[in-house]
């Protein structure tokens, strides 16, 4: 080979992606596999949590990593078949450094994966947009199944917008995906939490102070302004799913807040600390105790509970006799026209006069009866 041919090689890539490997698959099995083609530089197989293990063979030359690129693609190796591709320069930076820092690289998150899609095949679909530092398909710690998304991450900002934007709605595997912007880690400890309706003051929430805020039994969390892009069940259940089991998710797009209720108190007491005042979908919002209105006692309703899964934001600056002035800001129409308690039922009541009857009652004789409890709020369709 000529000096100009082999300067020419050396400045081709030399280091092969290997993915979808078994669990049990060893440093020493890859090199010895691919060493069969060329001698190789190194070998280093990667594991991640809820991911599944890949590695990277760096090859002495050119010619015999394109070589083992042909052969060993497809190739099954403990009965699982090879995904074989050229690694891209940030991969080949993330193997020499083991573990990059890319909490300044922009993230995506893709949503709706179908069960079968694993890392190395979402990390295939989003290659052709730029370098891509990190991905992984997320999945069940004891399982080990896939929870139905995943994240990318990429070194270049413009390169992240144009995958969003291209593979937005783009079939993987038997699905549709959906991608948007991740969102950022939960706040460090030395980060503030403002304290709503008190402009300009702020204070370190801690765990403890929260969970005191409210009743042993609430597990309801109120996140309000949500911008367009956090305004959907499936972009609040990646952010916060991570702190417990979700039992359900109300969101108000139009007023831009939503509820998130938890299957335990100390779950969305988590959630609250992590992320009230931190970015979800491009803007921060603001995150407090809901309020979920059980059924009275010894109260039976032919046709359903009437307070079944009725939220309202309660907030960190409610005052005696009603809320804080802000509160009409966050909540908007729909906490407006819940129940106060500044205002006695009969007041309450007299803005819902039955349909045909007189305000006067059935008889025109005196004021109608008052029940015990407050009409049901019922949810707007979404």
């Amino acid at each position: 080979m000529s000096q100009a041919g082999g300067a020419a090689d050396v400045d081709q890539p030399r280091t092969l992606y290997v993915g979808n490997l078994e669990s049990g698959v060893t440093d020493e099995l890859v090199a010895a596999l691919f060493g069969q083609i060329g001698p190789i530089q190194g070998c280093k197989i990667i594991t991640e949590s809820g991911g599944d293990p890949y590695a990277f063979v760096e090859f002495v030359n050119h010619t015999d990593a394109s070589a083992a690129l042909t052969a060993m693609n497809q190739r099954m190796c403990l009965g699982k078949e090879l995904r074989v591709n050229w690694a891209s320069s940030a991969v080949q930076h993330n193997q020499a450094h083991h573990r990059q820092d890319t909490s300044k690289h922009h993230h995506i998150f893709v949503g709706d994966l179908s069960p079968q899609v694993e890392t190395h095949e979402l990390r295939e679909a989003f290659a052709p947009f730029g370098e891509i530092s990190d991905c992984r398909v997320v999945k069940d710690s004891a399982t080990q199944k896939s929870k139905g998304y995943g994240f990318v991450s990429f070194m270049n900002k413009e390169d992240a917008e144009n995958a969003i934007q291209m593979m937005n709605g783009s079939w993987l595997g038997s699905r549709a995906i959906r991608t948007n912007w991740a969102t950022r880690k939960p706040m460090q400890k030395d980060e503030t939490l403002a304290h709503g309706g008190h402009g300009g003051h702020h204070k370190n929430l801690s765990y403890d102070e929260v969970y005191n805020q409210s009743s042993p039994t609430n597990c309801t969390v109120y996140c309000g302004g949500l911008g367009p892009a956090a305004s959907s069940e499936d972009a609040l259940r990646q952010a916060f799913e991570e702190f417990g089991e979700i039992i359900d998710i109300r969101v108000f797009k139009e007023k831009g807040y939503a509820f998130v209720k938890f299957g335990a108190k100390e779950s969305a007491c988590r959630a609250i600390v992590a992320r009230h005042n931190q970015d979800l979908g491009g803007q921060p919002v603001k995150c407090s105790w809901g309020k979920e209105q059980e059924q009275p006692p010894q109260q039976h309703y032919p046709y359903g509970d009437p307070y079944q899964m009725n939220y309202w934001y309660t907030g960190y600056g409610r005052v005696d006799g009603g809320y804080h002035p802000q509160m009409n800001q966050m909540g908007g129409d729909y906490m407006n026209q819940m129940y106060s308690p500044a205002a006695p039922y009969g007041q309450y009541y007299q803005q819902y006069p039955m349909m045909g009857m007189p305000q006067g009652g059935p008889s025109g004789a005196g004021p109608m009866p008052m029940p015990p409890y407050p009409p049901q709020q019922q949810y707007p369709t979404q």
